[in-house]
C-alpha cells in the first residue's frame, strides 16, 4: 500500500482571506479558488499543500493540528510574520526555544529555533 501526502485541509470562516495570507506569508502558489475553497501549494505542481475550506463556526480552543516551521533566522522571521499580521499567543508553552503565532483566525503555528545556530 502506498500513500501520498496531498494536503492539510484548514477550515475557515473566510478561505479566500486566509488563504491569500498564507500564500504570501509561504511565497506558496493559487492552485484553486472557489467561493468555499482556496488551495495553495508551494508549486503548481507540488504537494502537500493547504486547502482552506469554508465552516461557518469561529475557532473556539486551542487547534489539535498545527504547521512548525524552521526558518534560518528565527527572529527575522517572527518579525516578519508579526509584520504580516500573525500575532504571538501563549498556548501554556511556557519558556521555549520556539515561538508560537497564530494567524488572522487564530490557527496556532510555531517558528522553531533558526537552522543556523
Amino acid at each position: 500500500m502506498t500513500l501520498e501526502w496531498e494536503q492539510v485541509i484548514v477550515h475557515s470562516t473566510d478561505p479566500a482571506a486566509l488563504g491569500q495570507w498564507w500564500a504570501e506569508a509561504l511565497g506558496w502558489v493559487v492552485v484553486y479558488t472557489s467561493d468555499d475553497e482556496f488551495e495553495i501549494r508551494p508549486a503548481a505542481d507540488r504537494t502537500p499543500g493547504l486547502d482552506f475550506v469554508r465552516i461557518d463556526e469561529v475557532k473556539k480552543s486551542k487547534s489539535r493540528l498545527h504547521l512548525d516551521f524552521r526558518p534560518d533566522d528565527q527572529e527575522a522571521e517572527v518579525a516578519r510574520l508579526l509584520a504580516h499580521g500573525a500575532r504571538r499567543v501563549d498556548i501554556g508553552q511556557g519558556d521555549q526555544s520556539w515561538v508560537v503565532l497564530a494567524d488572522p483566525e487564530g490557527n496556532e503555528f510555531c517558528i522553531l529555533g533558526s537552522r543556523r545556530q
